[in-house]
């Protein structure tokens, strides 16, 4: 790789998408990969030890939670024994007694008897040894998206995060205020990479995809005039307000309880102005926020562009399927290379 390569990786609920930038080559010919998701690989750890009876050792940083979490609470329930340490704990919760009333020992010692798993949403060695074969070195830069909620004691996570979202939008809503090169001290996943590698750069999973959904030439052709972007994840489902470089607003959900039918009805509304926060947030999604100088003119914001591995939900309703440099899947890639470049004028 070249001294300004990127190295792109968006880590969500089922997968983690890897994309190796090199200046200079087509991006069809640049390294691509679709791995599964830190998560999911942790889970399967948590549920061979179950399969063999062994009580389980959780150590390293604090990652993203959905398989692992799952897999802890089944292995709990068989009477297996889990401990952890503090900060791999707070991957199932911020508050560390509530992590203990799962059934979770905490304590900075492996017990003899226990498999030790290693928690983390990185690993670059890995990764690393898995490409040395192919002739294929990592970029020192290196730029990693995580849905993050942010560390929220004594209040609903959904509410915190959307805090984060509203902030953003009343603040100016200019993309490049999602690219963190130095994380806010509540976004403790965002940290924990910044921990296994200093220096990373830091994107939401939702704003990545928006990054990469507007690298879609039918996106950037209706940019300007104003644009709805929706990131349909595995787990999560964002539908953002863009007009240049400016979010106007959005709402984000739960993808498991997203139909076709309250889709259209939440994007017609958004983009008319309507949908509200409260009814969001009762549905049990994150919220909604539209900033009070929105006016969807005439014509503006017509132009709806999907992305996200659980598209389908959309195939129905003629929105336009973005499909940057004619991969999806790596939507998210894209959007942190492309949020990497913009930053440091590479």
């Amino acid at each position: 790789m070249t001294e300004s390569g990127i190295l792109a990786i968006d880590i969500g609920g089922g997968t983690q998408d890897i994309f190796l930038y090199e200046p200079g080559q087509p991006v069809e010919n640049c390294v691509q990969l679709i791995l599964p998701s830190p998560t999911v690989m942790v889970a399967r750890e948590i549920a061979s030890a179950t399969a063999r009876r062994r009580h389980i050792f959780l150590h390293g940083h604090l990652m993203g939670g959905g398989a692992c979490t799952g897999a802890l609470r089944r292995h709990l329930a068989e009477g297996l024994k889990a401990y952890a340490t503090p900060e791999a704990a707070k991957t199932f919760h911020d508050n560390l007694d509530k992590v203990q009333d799962l059934g979770v020992v905490i304590t900075d010692r492996a017990p003899q008897e226990a498999v030790p798993i290693r928690t983390g949403d990185l690993d670059l060695a890995k990764l690393a040894g898995a490409l040395k074969p192919y002739g294929v070195s990592l970029p020192d830069c290196v730029a990693v998206a995580v849905q993050d909620h942010g560390e929220a004691p004594g209040m609903s996570n959904r509410e915190f995060r959307f805090r984060h979202w509203r902030r953003f939008i009343e603040e100016g809503g200019q993309l490049s205020d999602l690219v963190y090169r130095e994380v806010p001290s509540y976004l403790t996943r965002m940290r924990a990479v910044q921990k296994i590698k200093p220096g990373a750069i830091l994107m939401d999973t939702g704003a990545a995809a928006v990054w990469g959904a507007l690298c879609d030439p039918v996106a950037a052709a209706h940019r300007q005039e104003g644009i709805i972007v929706v990131n349909i994840g595995n787990q999560h489902t964002v539908s953002v307000l863009v007009k240049g470089d400016r979010v106007w607003g959005l709402f984000e959900h739960h993808t498991r309880v997203m139909s076709t039918e309250k889709l259209a009805d939440y994007v017609a509304r958004l983009r008319d102005g309507t949908l509200t926060h409260e009814e969001v947030f009762a549905d049990r999604g994150h919220g909604c926020h539209i900033h009070s100088e929105y006016s969807p003119d005439s014509g503006a914001f017509e132009q709806v562009v999907v992305t996200g591995p659980q598209r389908h939900l959309a195939a129905e309703l003629g929105y336009h399927f973005a499909a940057p440099y004619g991969d999806m899947m790596l939507s998210g890639c894209f959007g942190l290379v492309a949020a990497v470049k913009n930053d440091t004028a590479l």
